[in-house]
């Protein structure tokens, strides 16, 4: 059976972007987005993070920092909220920087989202990508998308009754 997934931005869509993140500390969720997060997956839904993460390319931290960051946001998901991500996929890419410019990965490119889907079982027609920048709008006319405002509470969004009401 295919799973239906919300993909979702991590920086401005699921914690504060405090620019160039590299301590697991300084994660700070957005305020009501644990409860939205309860509410997807009440309805089926698999949660994914696809997040762009050019510090890498930019040499302001390494992939262990990344892997770091990401496995500490999933862990305090689950031990404060009792919520499990599903998978957390990153590019650690950036056209101007870094020895890799050319890349499938980096948003609104869809590598990170066929990557999810194939390894996870995911029916992109069944699924939506919601981010806080047009970038995150992946090139996939199949996959609806929800573009919020940066670092608010788009919990309420009237857009997410289709999905979870």
């Amino acid at each position: 059976m295919w799973n239906k997934a919300f993909f979702l931005d991590r920086d401005g869509t699921i914690i504060m972007d405090k620019g160039y993140l590299d301590n697991p500390d300084d994660i700070e969720f957005i305020e009501g987005i644990p409860d939205l997060l309860k509410k997807i997956k009440e309805k089926g839904y698999l949660i994914v993070i696809v997040s762009n993460q050019s510090g890498v390319a930019r040499g302001y931290f390494d992939e262990n920092t990344v892997r770091t960051v990401n496995w500490a946001l999933a862990e305090k998901l689950k031990a404060e909220f009792d919520i499990a991500i599903d998978g957390i996929y990153y590019c650690p890419h950036h056209p101007e920087y870094g020895e890799q410019k050319q890349c499938n990965c980096r948003k609104p490119k869809p590598g990170m989202v066929l990557k999810a889907a194939d390894e996870l079982k995911i029916d992109i027609s069944r699924s939506v990508m919601v981010g806080d920048k047009e970038s995150d709008h992946i090139d996939l006319k199949e996959l609806d998308f929800i573009k919020i405002v940066k670092d608010e509470n788009w919990a309420q969004d009237s857009r997410l009754k289709k999905y979870i009401i």
